[in-house]
């Protein structure tokens, strides 16, 4: 038997570092955030998937060159996201659209993946 507090949770939207699922360029499971990668919004994403404010607007660009080379072989300080070839394709055209939305020169890195 589920108790109200068990249906509560299930209901509850998600969240890794305060951050929905739409914040990241990375999703293996949108049910376990722990497949979650490379946070690249502002806690502002809540308003934009309310439709109070354009997602565009949410991106963190502070953020976005440590995701940029997190999907690069040589990784953020390091370190490569730790995620399929094929995933770190799609994370590397998700950020990509950011940039081309906000009229932003590609980063090299970013642009020889998605080549």
């Amino acid at each position: 038997m589920t108790t109200a507090a068990e249906k509560i949770r299930a209901g509850l939207r998600k969240l890794k570092q305060g951050l929905p699922v739409e914040a990241f360029a990375i999703v293996g499971d949108t049910d376990d955030p722990e497949t979650w990668k490379l946070p690249h919004h502002t806690r502002g994403i809540f308003r934009a998937l309310s439709g109070r404010l354009d997602i565009e607007s949410t991106v963190d660009w502070d953020r976005m060159p440590a995701a940029v080379a997190a999907l690069s072989p040589g990784g953020y300080r390091g370190q490569r996201v730790d995620a399929t070839e094929g995933q770190i394709i799609q994370g590397a055209h998700h950020l990509a659209a950011h940039y081309r939305k906000a009229g932003k020169d590609l980063p090299d890195t970013l642009a020889a993946i998605i080549r």
